[in-house]
């Protein structure tokens, strides 16, 4: 049965609404998990380091899987397991068990980064039919989705109500939200004939050119950078509120929920901002804002600067991710191969970030540690306009050269020439 693309779209809009709902309530429950199982920062780190391990593993396998399969197929399993994470970290909040917190953290990992690719082909295809720029928009229904799963964590963390029941919730949420829109994904958007089990080798010599491209590394770089501010106001942003700034649990928790506000509103108005200016200048002006934002959570000691700080650090964090796997997949052909490439170097960022600054945070301070982002921030800045459009060959398709958007520019796949 046909899907329009308006359910489609709404579909998509659903599927990354979920992973963020499941995250922040992670996130907003950090500190109360924390207590739970007696945890030094430290300790802390080890733990996240389940949900950057399950996330490499989910963004490694996504690729391959998705040209074989399909993205739908590829969600849907992502999904569950992000389902299935909550409610084993519910498990191990409730005994006590760091190791038990860490593998339901693994299996969020695994399905958010599982799902990731499948989620970017399915959303830069329907951005392609629609022929402008929704990606950012897509994004923001994740980020909008850390918005209503912080302000119900912030008031389940208000009013004591027991960590392992709440995470428990948004797992039987996730799960039965997931059932009906899956459905509105058509199936087989993303796989390659090429990589059927009859097997040509026709995709072969693709994959060792995608890796071989400066440009497209220097995308995978930027979204590095840019999805270690993201990753770390997610892992530790409560907790640089209530150890770095004195907040109490709850109010650490809103402050997270203005982050994820601010990352929303930027995401929703930063189609329009592409559209106008091009990639380049908005994931430029992305580092600049968030780098002022992170430099001000370190430098100031001041609450309400703190928490001012936050809104600079979520609008600069919010096109990063969107806006440069966009460029990615935009670049040539085999679009899943190279949202898959420039993903992966992201999310080396989700690997190293949680157990670097735990580390760190245990020698110098959380509020010090953050210096290391800012520092990668900052040479994010310089490296943007890799983001830009490849020079058109022809006079004719000039003028589309610099708009930015996946529906017309750099499908010739000539970014491997500088």
């Amino acid at each position: 049965m046909a899907v329009s693309l308006g359910r489609r779209r709404l579909a998509v809009f659903a599927l990354f609404f979920l992973p963020g709902l499941a995250m922040a309530s992670w996130v907003t429950r950090t500190p109360d998990v924390r207590d739970l199982l007696h945890a030094s920062t430290g300790r802390m780190g080890l733990i996240l380091f389940g949900l950057s391990v399950g996330s490499m593993a989910g963004i490694l396998c996504s690729g391959p899987l998705v040209a074989r399969w399909g993205a739908r197929p590829v969600i849907a399993a992502g999904t569950l397991s992000t389902a299935a994470g909550p409610a084993v970290v519910a498990l191990g909040a409730a005994g006590g068990s760091d190791v038990v917190v860490a593998l339901g953290l693994g299996l969020t990992g695994l399905g958010m980064g599982g799902a990731e690719v499948a989620l970017n082909v399915e959303g830069a295809e329907v951005e392609r039919l629609l022929g402008r720029s929704t990606l950012p928009a897509m994004h923001g229904f994740y980020s909008l989705g850390t918005v209503v799963g912080a302000a119900i964590g912030m008031t389940l963390t208000a009013v004591s109500f027991p960590v392992p029941w709440h995470l428990a919730a948004v797992a039987v949420v996730v799960a039965a939200v997931l059932v009906p829109v899956v459905r509105q994904v058509p199936a087989g958007v993303g796989r390659r004939d090429g990589d059927a089990p009859a097997g040509t080798h026709g995709p072969r010599p693709a994959r060792p050119a995608v890796w071989k491209e400066p440009r497209l590394l220097l995308i995978g770089a930027v979204i590095l950078a840019l999805a270690m501010a993201e990753g770390t106001a997610n892992d530790w942003l409560p907790l640089v509120m209530v150890d770095g700034h004195g907040f109490d649990p709850a109010l650490g928790s809103a402050v997270y929920a203005v982050f994820a506000a601010s990352m929303t509103a930027g995401r929703f108005a930063g189609g329009r901002f592409v559209d106008r200016y091009g990639r380049a200048a908005a994931l430029c002006g992305s580092a600049v804002v968030g780098a002022v934002g992170i430099a001000l959570v370190i430098l100031v000691d001041n609450r309400a600067v703190a928490a001012a700080a936050a809104v600079l650090w979520g609008i600069g964090a919010s096109l990063g991710f969107p806006v440069a796997l966009s460029a990615a997949g935009d670049s040539g052909e085999n679009p899943a191969a190279r949202i898959s490439l420039a993903a992966t170097v992201g999310y080396v960022a989700f690997l190293v970030g949680p157990p670097s600054l735990g580390s760190l945070g245990e020698h110098f301070g959380l509020r010090h540690a953050l210096f290391a982002v800012l520092a990668l921030v900052v040479a994010a800045s310089f490296a943007t306009p890799a983001a830009r459009p490849p020079r058109p060959s022809r006079p004719a398709s000039k003028a589309s050269g610099e708009r930015g958007t996946t529906a017309g520019a750099g499908r010739s796949g000539e970014l491997s020439g500088h």
